[in-house]
């Protein structure tokens, strides 16, 4: 727990410079995510998976752009980060 609370200090006290490299690390692991779902077939599960990380990805560069608390946008990312890891994960090893 003291990671998390730690790496939450961390992003609130550097708000504004890791909110833009949380940007750009969502929309990237995002689109990597996107081309290994789309490249697995497109089945109704392949679509909304796809959906999935595409809302997930934009809620987090949303929450961003229209100011949400240090916390929230936190979480967010977290949420956007570990959906798209754990997507490449399974389409690299499955």
């Amino acid at each position: 727990m003291n990671l998390i609370k730690s790496l939450s200090d961390d992003f609130e006290k550097y708000y504004m410079a890791n909110s833009v490299l949380g940007i750009i690390a969502s929309s990237c692991l995002g689109s990597i995510a996107a081309m290994m779902i789309l490249a697995d077939g497109n089945t109704v599960f392949h679509v909304v998976h796809l959906g999935w990380i595409v809302i997930i990805c934009m809620v987090y560069n949303a929450a961003v752009l229209v100011g949400f608390k240090p916390k929230m946008a936190f979480l967010l990312q977290v949420i956007s980060v570990l959906s798209s890891v754990f997507t490449i994960a399974y389409y690299t090893f499955f």
